[in-house]
Parts: C-alpha cells; structure tokens; sequence
C-alpha cells in the first residue's frame, strides 16, 4: 500500500482522530474483518491458515493486511519459529484482550437490535 497524501482533510481526520477517544478507538478496530480475526484469536494462538478457514469470504491478501495492520496497532502479536518448513502464530496482546469485554458488548447489543433497524438477512 503505498503512503497517503498529505492534505488538509487527512490532516483534519488524523486531527480529530488523536483527539476524540471514541474515534481513535473505532479506527483501530473498524472494518469488516479486524473484529473478527480478533474474535477468533479470543481462544488462544493460531496460524494463518487456520484464521483463514474460520474466517468465510477473506481472501488471502486481505488477511495479511489486516494481519499487519493489527500487529501495527499493538493488538496481535505475530511469532514466527525457525522451523523448516517456517511457523507463523498469530496471539492476542494484552491491549486486545481488554477489548474482550466491549467486542462482546458490541456483540449482544448487535443480536438485540439489528431487526429492529431494518436489517434485512437476504442481504447477508
């Protein structure tokens, strides 16, 4: 990925971003994957092919990318083991696992209200 463009609306973004907590928050757990590659990893370490398999419609690329991303962040921690063939495990660090409880929040509050919003599951 290459490097954003400085320009005044980036700048305003990143602005507002360092300063309202919630948004910061949201920035680094946003997105359609991030929640759910740390929801699997709840449970303890895995390889990429196993977050892969539970993980239905994430291509390969995208993975890595929020893989990185994520570790970027501070919310997973990446090992890899000299072993021939090489070993990859993928952790939660102890800043996601204080996400624990509000991801799970997040999650009734979701199954409580997603019909009452118009939420259609055709659309799933």
């Amino acid at each position: 990925m290459g490097k954003r463009k400085e320009n005044s609306t980036n700048m305003q973004n990143e602005k507002y971003i360092i300063t309202c907590d919630l948004a910061y928050a949201v920035c680094k757990i946003g997105g359609r994957w991030k929640l759910l590659i740390l929801g699997k990893l709840e449970n303890g370490k895995l390889r990429f092919g196993e977050i892969r398999q539970q993980i239905e419609g994430i291509t390969e690329r995208m993975l890595t990318l929020q893989l990185k991303e994520l570790e970027k962040e501070g919310l997973i921690k990446r090992t890899v083991y000299a072993e021939i063939p090489s070993r990859v495990d993928y952790e939660l660090t102890a800043i996601a696992k204080d996400l624990i409880p509000i991801w799970r929040q997040l999650e009734k509050w979701a199954v409580k209200h997603k019909f009452a919003v118009g939420f259609n599951q055709e659309t799933k």
